[in-house]
């Protein structure tokens, strides 16, 4: 095994150019930044200019044939993230994607059987699992100490966006650019981290109101709720068009519940089980007796950086996976699931949904789509920084 992974970013928007520029710096140790890809000149030639020597290519295919990189870091529109993974790991590379894996469920499990039948190491960027909040919540619930799950309320509506944001890039919120809106673009982390945490949901029913509030093709408001395997319930409700919006994760069981706010978590835990008060208590209205503990982290974690470090590690020691490609499936099923339900008028999807008919009806809307005229183009500017809307907001 080599000392250092030779890697390759292809897209250098916003996102790949703060990937290529955290490993150049020397930020992820392992790794070496050696190619870097995009369609646009003038990426290109800022690349030139801040990474002296590193390859460049205009084309993935040709990076792939190149021997250009060991591993590949992807960060291009959505629709083309599972394309070019499977053809990137049949190629014999490492791959970490971008988040969703796809705009389809049914695509992104191909990239994923193409991982598993070539050995190769597939991660995806999901990047808030390694906040310690969500860590916590997630040892909490799955570690039983919750009890048995009742509910799940989800409010996270602080991803206010303007028109001004829409109209910077041709391809934004249109169902053949992104493929999607909220659902696929702002709130993937946090289906992700509601599933993560809680488990998959075995139905959902879903309300996805598209250009509520914005001049687009898709979403800016979605509402789901959904039914657990063992009968709990849970809500999630996302929106761009609310200011000051609100990000609240509650989630109770039968020994208490836990509330995750303001980057706190509040954990509120019943001395007893409350399924046996409820049926041995001689009182009418009791109050529980119950411990309060209140916990703020020191840090949000190490984000982008951190999932970068951990492909790394997997790559060259056989570190576990903090999120593996295959755990990116989960929150692309459930916002494909809500987008049928909503289309079908919000019928109830069992879960897995109808792949088949999600494309069908997906590709009708592809269609019809249509790219912004007006697009300022500001969605080409190259920063090569993390910005804080990929932090987590509170």
């Amino acid at each position: 095994m080599p000392e250092n992974i030779r890697t390759a970013v292809i897209g250098i928007g916003h996102m790949g150019s703060a990937h290529a520029r955290c490993i150049a710096e020397g930020k992820v140790p392992g790794m070496v930044l050696s190619a870097v890809c995009d369609l646009a000149q003038d990426r290109l030639e800022w690349a030139e200019r801040e990474f002296p020597g590193v390859r460049r290519f205009a084309d993935w295919r040709e990076l792939l044939a190149g021997n250009a990189a060991d591993a590949a870091v992807i960060a291009v529109p959505h629709p083309l993230h599972s394309r070019i993974a499977d053809e990137a790991l049949r190629a014999g590379l490492h791959v970490l994607s971008e988040k969703p894996l796809d705009i389809r469920v049914s695509d992104a499990r191909k990239a994923v059987a193409a991982g598993k039948e070539t050995g190769r190491v597939f991660a995806v960027m999901l990047n808030q699992r390694t906040n310690p909040i969500f860590q916590r919540a997630r040892q909490i619930v799955r570690g039983g100490q919750l009890g048995d799950l009742k509910r799940s309320v989800w409010i996270i509506t602080n991803w206010y966006r303007t028109q001004h944001y829409y109209d910077s890039g041709d391809w934004r919120a249109t169902w053949s650019g992104e493929g999607g809106g909220v659902l696929l673009n702002q709130a993937p982390h946090n289906l992700d981290l509601w599933q993560w945490i809680c488990g998959m949901p075995s139905e959902l029913t879903a309300w996805c109101d598209v250009a509520k509030y914005h001049h687009i093709e898709v979403e800016d408001e979605a509402t789901i709720f959904v039914r657990y395997p063992g009968g709990a319930t849970g809500a999630f409700i996302t929106s761009t068009g609310e200011s000051p919006g609100t990000n609240r994760l509650e989630i109770s069981g039968t020994r208490g519940k836990i509330v995750l706010e303001e980057g706190k978590l509040k954990f509120w835990r019943l001395k007893e089980d409350e399924a046996r008060a409820r049926f041995e208590s001689g009182e009418s209205m009791p109050h529980l007796p119950l411990d309060y503990e209140e916990w703020t982290p020191d840090t949000q974690g190490s984000g982008h950086a951190g999932i970068l470090r951990n492909f790394a590690d997997a790559v060259l020691h056989g570190a576990e996976l903090l999120s593996p490609a295959e755990d990116g499936l989960f929150e692309l099923m459930l916002s494909n699931a809500a987008y049928l339900s909503a289309w079908e008028g919000s019928r109830t999807v069992a879960l897995p949904a109808d792949e088949e008919r999600f494309n069908r009806l997906l590709a009708e809307r592809q269609l019809s789509s249509r790219r912004r005229d007006s697009a300022s183009g500001l969605g080409k500017e190259v920063t090569g920084e993390y910005a804080e809307r990929w932090q987590t907001r509170w």
